[in-house]
């Protein structure tokens, strides 16, 4: 089970939903909420590119539990509705990944329904990991979001070398319309992205005068994160984890 600060949780809902995405397409989404009526800020949840699986809702929950109403779109919805989530990354993976574009209107999609939600503060964040690091960072380029989180996102910075089955560009000339405040969690021992490309999008970001933190963590690689996979480290996980909460707390109440 994955392991997570000690935060001290309340009652929460979840459940799975249908929201307006890109284009006005009805995809579907999984939506966690606290308890009580009290204002609050919203998370949308990039899923990886393994898919929109129980990790991931899990995830999705534990930031209901500290106090956001959050949501994750299935991004595969169209292409393989209802598909187990191995089959309907295969089926996106064959297409060369969810097209940027789509991926801006369903994050778009998700984060106008946070924002219609009773008791929403107005204040919506995105968080993502591997691919969905790179989408974090993509959305809080082209959309009004208030925070946004990069973990280990691959091809911010860099291109995608030979042999990798999918087709994006890096993000540089999305970067300079980035807004959000950001952060970034990343493991030394990743090579997507490696620590040679971290350095980079930070010195990139200083230079614009961008807000953002950057940390990276040794003995750790890509997907540190991801308590189904040899890559997890719990110590990695659970300070990043810390590190998210103090972040949203920061950019995402009041």
């Amino acid at each position: 089970m994955t392991s997570y600060p000690d935060t001290s949780p309340g009652s929460l809902f979840a459940t799975t939903i249908s929201v307006a995405g890109h284009g006005g397409d009805q995809i579907e989404a999984y939506l966690a909420r606290p308890a009580g009526d009290a204002p609050r800020g919203g998370v949308v949840v990039i899923h990886h590119m393994p898919g929109y699986d129980r990790e991931t809702k899990e995830m999705v929950r534990h930031l209901a539990e500290l106090g956001y109403d959050a949501i994750c779109p299935n991004l595969y919805s169209r292409e393989a509705p209802g598909a187990d989530p191995a089959d309907a990354s295969a089926a996106v993976r064959a297409r060369g990944g969810v097209p940027d574009d789509r991926l801006v209107g369903d994050v778009a999609g998700a984060a106008a329904y946070l924002r219609s939600l009773p008791g929403a503060n107005g204040k919506v964040g995105v968080i993502g990991h591997c691919s969905g690091g790179r989408q974090s960072v993509l959305a809080a380029c082209r959309l009004d979001l208030d925070a946004a989180v990069d973990c280990y996102g691959a091809f911010v910075v860099g291109d995608v070398p030979p042999g990798l089955d999918i087709r994006v560009t890096n993000l540089l000339p999305d970067l300079p319309q980035l807004s959000a405040p950001l952060l970034g969690l990343f493991g030394v021992e990743d090579q997507h992205p490696s620590p040679e490309q971290v350095a980079e999008l930070g010195r990139i970001l200083t230079e614009q005068g961008n807000d953002f933190e950057f940390h990276s963590y040794e003995d750790a690689g890509h997907g540190f994160f991801a308590v189904n996979r040899p890559g997890y480290r719990v110590a990695a996980a659970n300070d990043g984890w810390e590190r998210i909460a103090a972040f949203f707390a920061k950019h995402l109440e009041g």
